[in-house]
């Protein structure tokens, strides 16, 4: 799929970077920043080669607390506005499942609307999608940020996402919505051992025609087996990044741009080499 011209698909895999505009976000990156602070973070993520910038009003980490559209807006519409005046070629995704948070941010300049719920907290987000004709990620979550981590259980965890996706296409397709992105919601209402089962057949994924995002940047799958916690995770980050990009990932969603951009480049020789011996 295209999004403003560039080509979103896993052989040429991108970066979106995320930017926190949160109090409460479970890594610090980003936590009471100032408006300068923000832009200067976006500036050097741009600058580390992020295509998608990820601007996030709310926290979606287990038992945030939900704040209102007025509230998500006023955290995310000063630098939404900031960032497409100074960098006015960057993608900007809006990171919300409110429809009116999305409209407004569409409305000041926003190409992407990232929605961790799927359309399920708000029935009118497809619509305004549809109307506003911008690409979608779609991504799965079970239950609520307050409730998705109490003992959460499936039958066979990659068939379950897969078959949320296969009725999400459905409902989006039927909305005239195509350009769309796929996220299996990595920690998302999820034990540690579906987080890895859905990363190691994350490419079952990919016979439903759909970029797949990867959303695992310093969580705790990462952190957890390490003993560690999300400030010492960068280097099982990347681990996870690189699996990720064998399994078929277009987009690595992170806060450390610059190690996630080295990944895709060294995924992309080992790739070429690969094809290089095949080929003799």
């Amino acid at each position: 799929m295209k999004c403003n011209e560039i080509d979103i698909n896993p052989a040429n895999p991108i970066v979106m970077g995320i930017l926190n505009a949160t109090p409460d976000s479970f890594y610090n990156q980003g936590r009471e920043s100032s408006l300068d602070e923000l832009l200067h973070n976006a500036g050097k993520m741009i600058d580390e080669g992020v295509t998608i910038l990820d601007i996030g009003g709310q926290s979606s980490r287990p038992n945030a607390v939900l704040v209102s559209v007025d509230e998500e807006c006023s955290r995310v519409l000063p630098i939404l506005k900031m960032i497409r005046a100074e960098f006015p070629r960057v993608l900007l995704s809006i990171d919300t499942f409110q429809s009116e948070v999305a409209r407004l941010c569409i409305e000041h300049g926003a190409n992407i609307i990232n929605d961790i719920s799927g359309g399920d907290m708000d029935d009118a987000m497809m619509d305004i999608v549809a109307q506003y004709k911008v690409p979608y990620v779609c991504m799965h979550m079970k239950g609520t940020p307050q409730t998705m981590q109490n003992q959460p259980a499936y039958d066979n965890v990659v068939k379950d996402v897969y078959d949320f996706f296969v009725v999400k296409l459905q409902r989006l397709h039927s909305k005239g919505i195509d350009d769309v992105m796929l996220d299996v919601g990595f920690g998302f209402g999820k034990t540690l051992e579906h987080n890895y089962q859905l990363l190691s057949a994350m490419s079952s994924f990919l016979s439903l025609n759909k970029p797949l995002l990867a959303g695992i940047s310093r969580k705790s799958m990462v952190y957890k087996p390490l003993h560690a916690n999300a400030e010492q995770a960068l280097n099982g980050t990347t681990a996870l990044h690189m699996i990720a990009l064998q399994q078929g990932a277009s987009i690595l969603r992170v806060h450390d741009v610059k190690e996630a951009m080295e990944c895709i480049i060294l995924h992309k020789k080992l790739t070429e080499s690969g094809k290089t011996l095949s080929s003799d």
